[in-house]
């Protein structure tokens, strides 16, 4: 019996194997199911009208490509370019297609082509075509062009009639503006076919619709709150963040009246507990910020101040004559930001300076999140700085010392207050295979399968 009995168990055995085997390893097909809070009513990513967010930056990735792509350290490298030179003064910039691309409704990428979609979405760029090329010049010297041209407002649209075409991992099947993205893999991409079939995206849903779907099965992927995701892991769910990508900061809508003023908002920064913000508040799902770009992504983050300093603000507050009480704006839609306000009312008071919250939109101050929209220091800067309505900053070279002399100055400004560098956080389910949160918080979705059914 022992002798009959082994050939069994070891066939059985060699059978679990090539069914674990199989059930790990890289397969096409299926439907990737994914929630989401943005709720986008157009999916054209030069639509100025629509807020930038890491949520759109994402799903604008699966369909459109951009003449160049950053690496994971934030160098431009190819992508619908193959190559690309400057000519002498970084004003006049020439960049080669790839051959043999296409839009999604077939039409070939041209050089007229890109040209066209690049000077919708840059009026003030001359943009043509000559030869297989595409030519752009700038009225300055532009040494960081490959890297701007990273960004999703830059990807390569056909507009036609009303509708936008790619040339995407993924293209439009089904298409509810607002409500559900229906994609479907191209088996032409010039970069090689996805190994997901589809992907459906559900739009419009909240941190909590979405876990309660990710927890019925009905999500593999979803959106969590940063402050939830320590809980999230702790409740068995398999939650993966990105390192800080969102600035947490207060705005003011003006520049300081006068020197009483610049004491006052000094006086402010000084007062806030951004430790205590990160601890309870977001739950240690950021870090404490003294400047507006993180620390990972220059290096010299910690320069800038970010402790609370009561007695010095106090001290501060004590030199001013007379103080305005000030009032303190944020999203009614979003929860943690009504905390975060409250906690920086009672900062505040404690440096003996007066502050009230309010949800109207023509507050003193507000507070805002800005996302970190590329891996460049300097693009991300240039970015952030514009959404936060400051001056665009001024480079002379590529130097970490002209970074951060140019991020110096746009904080002593004193319209902003950065508070928190935040992470993005994910639910991903168990049959998501290859899934990798990259620092920036980008999806990698191509490159994800999902596991058969046992």
């Amino acid at each position: 019996m022992r002798l009959t009995g082994f050939p069994l168990l070891a066939g059985s055995s060699l059978l679990c194997v090539l069914s674990v085997s199989a059930a790990t390893r890289p397969h096409y097909g299926g439907t990737l199911h994914v929630e989401m809070r943005a709720a986008p009513a157009s999916l054209d990513p030069g639509d100025s009208s629509q807020s930038i967010s890491l949520e759109t930056r994402n799903l604008f990735a699966l369909m459109f490509d951009t003449l160049a792509s950053l690496d994971d350290q934030g160098k431009p490298e190819p992508a619908l370019a193959s190559s690309w030179q400057a000519e002498s003064g970084n004003q006049r910039w020439q960049f080669f297609l790839r051959h043999g691309v296409t839009f999604q409704d077939g039409t070939p990428v041209t050089p007229d082509a890109v040209a066209t979609s690049l000077r919708r979405t840059n009026p003030n760029w001359k943009v043509f075509s000559e030869g297989e090329a595409v030519i752009i010049e700038r009225d300055a010297p532009a040494p960081n062009l490959p890297a701007e041209l990273t960004l999703r407002r830059n990807s390569i649209v056909k507009r036609e009639g009303g509708m936008v075409s790619g040339t995407g991992p993924f293209s439009v099947s089904r298409w509810d503006p607002g409500k559900k993205l229906l994609l479907v893999a191209r088996d032409d991409y010039w970069n090689g076919r996805s190994f997901l079939d589809a992907i459906e995206i559900t739009m419009g849903k909240s941190f909590r619709e979405q876990m309660i779907s990710f927890d019925l099965g009905k999500a593999h992927l979803i959106e969590v709150a940063p402050e939830q995701a320590r809980r999230g892991i702790a409740e068995g769910r398999h939650v993966e963040s990105s390192a800080p990508v969102e600035l947490i900061a207060l705005v003011f809508g003006r520049d300081p009246l006068s020197p009483a003023d610049g004491r006052q908002r000094q006086a402010l920064a000084l007062s806030v507990d951004r430790d205590l913000l990160n601890t309870v508040v977001l739950q240690l799902a950021g870090e404490p910020a003294g400047g507006l770009l993180p620390n990972w992504i220059t290096g010299y983050g910690f320069l800038f101040p970010a402790s609370v300093n009561l007695d010095l603000a106090r001290q501060v507050r004590s030199e001013i004559p007379h103080t305005t009480s000030w009032t303190l704006g944020y999203d009614p839609a979003d929860p943690t930001t009504r905390v975060i306000a409250e906690r920086i009312v009672l900062n505040a008071r404690d440096a003996g300076l007066g502050m009230q919250i309010t949800a109207a939109s023509s507050a003193d101050v507000r507070i805002v999140r800005v996302p970190l929209i590329s891996l460049d220091a300097q693009i991300a800067l240039t970015e952030m700085s514009a959404s936060l309505g400051l001056s665009p900053p001024k480079f002379t070279s590529s130097s970490i010392d002209d970074l951060y002399s140019a991020e110096s100055k746009l904080l002593q400004s004193q319209r902003v207050i950065p508070l928190l560098h935040v992470r993005a956080a994910y639910g991903v389910a168990g049959p998501v295979k290859n899934w990798r949160t990259p620092r920036d918080g980008s999806w990698r979705l191509p490159n994800v399968w999902l596991a058969e059914k046992p």
